[in-house]
């Protein structure tokens, strides 16, 4: 099948043709997948390409919990809609790694579960934030110390409070509203949303695996697997029930039956549709293949990346925010906030329609966000040579 066809079902149905448009935070996580978050401005990003969302309206939203950012598939934090809460907790898992780390230091699980049970004694009184918790805990914080520092465990806090939050015993709220902003204070959550989940772990990740293949179909197993955090086996037993279809015959990837007639016989789109999203944006992160998004004549082209340039087909992850046109990559973009505005690069013409494309997501960050980090760690200071890497090129 045409890869073009392909890229532009993928850019249909992540929304980015804007037929979502005005559409609740809500549903079009629901539609689309959930946001990553890592305390970047992704999320918000997300929401914007698609539905034109407000900062305001995405934390209003936030703080009514139709949408909040938890524990979720292979562990990591995302967004996700109300509708999916207990989901992403299910699949979450079990904080089993951290465990395994301190029960090397001689923390025992008895010792979390009491501190477990004191976090959640604390918290019924008011909402708190680690330092806060910790003075309110007492003695039964643990400093691991020297050890503990190495192994990236210094106090059996973060542990007890990644297990209440996997098991939907607490929330953090972030500190000033803000999804890319990473300080929060935690909060008992009741209704606990697994209270009423009745599906075992297996049902759990089918349904998971449900949610991936309408998101972002046609994919591999072996792509929902790298999303689910699931071993081969497991993977193939959560797909399995789901009598997805594969795209062509002998091809991996699979897609729902109807998503295959409506990817068959939906139009082609003559005029570019542009969109500027995060580089870790679901059109890219739940499949984690970048060069099937790219045109066979950009996949040798040269992108900076943290250690200097890259063929851009060689990549799994992308160095900087993406520029896509019906579905396919053809330019990088960050944020300047020494000069307010975005510095980017296209890979083939500029055209008037992209360059209002990207003066509307700079005015949207100049006055809603103030920057766009990639994730918490993302300075305006460590992004310069990205920035000057991309107005060289565009030069």
């Amino acid at each position: 099948m045409d890869e073009a066809r392909i890229r532009a079902w993928w850019w249909h149905r992540q929304g980015l043709d804007g037929r979502l448009t005005g559409r609740p935070a809500s549903e079009v996580l629901e539609e689309t997948g959930w946001a990553r978050s890592v305390g970047g401005a992704g999320p918000y990003l997300t929401l914007f390409a698609r539905a034109g969302t407000s900062r305001e309206q995405v934390d209003a939203d936030t703080a009514s919990l139709q949408i909040h950012e938890l524990p979720s598939a292979r562990g990591c934090t995302y967004v996700l809609p109300a509708s999916d809460f207990a989901l992403g907790l299910k699949v979450a898992g079990d904080c089993g790694g951290e465990m395994n780390t301190i029960r090397k230091l001689g923390v025992t699980d008895a010792e979390i579960d009491r501190l477990c049970e004191v976090v959640v004694k604390v918290l019924a009184k008011a909402a708190l934030d680690p330092d806060e918790l910790r003075q309110a805990t007492g003695g039964a914080v643990r400093n691991l110390g020297a050890e503990g520092t190495k192994k990236g465990v210094t106090t059996t806090l973060p542990v007890a409070l990644g297990k209440l939050q996997t098991s939907g015993e607490i929330r953090r709220v972030p500190l000033n509203g803000r999804l890319d902003q990473q300080r929060y204070r935690y909060a008992l959550w009741r209704p606990n949303p697994l209270a009423k989940f009745k599906l075992s772990t297996e049902e759990a990740f089918t349904k998971l695996a449900e949610r991936f293949f309408r998101w972002i179909g046609p994919a591999t197993v072996a792509e929902f697997q790298w999303f689910s955090g699931l071993g081969v086996k497991a993977a193939k037993a959560a797909v399995a029930p789901l009598k997805l279809v594969t795209l062509e015959p002998g091809d991996e990837k699979l897609l729902w039956p109807d998503d295959r007639e409506s990817l068959l016989s939906l139009k082609s789109l003559k005029d570019p549709q542009y969109a500027l999203v995060s580089g870790l944006d679901s059109v890219f992160l739940l499949r984690r293949d970048i060069k099937t998004l790219v045109a066979p004549e950009d996949l040798k082209r040269s992108v900076f990346v943290e250690r200097g340039l890259r063929q851009l087909g060689d990549l799994k992850d992308l160095p900087s925010h993406a520029i896509l046109d019906r579905g396919r990559l053809i330019g990088l973009w960050e944020y300047d906030t020494t000069l307010n505005n975005i510095a980017w690069v296209c890979f083939g013409k500029k055209n008037k329609a992209l360059e209002a494309a990207v003066l509307r997501t700079e005015e949207y960050i100049r006055s809603q966000l103030g920057d766009a980090r990639s994730f918490s760690l993302d300075s305006p200071k460590s992004r310069v040579p990205r920035i000057e890497a991309l107005r060289n090129a565009a030069r």
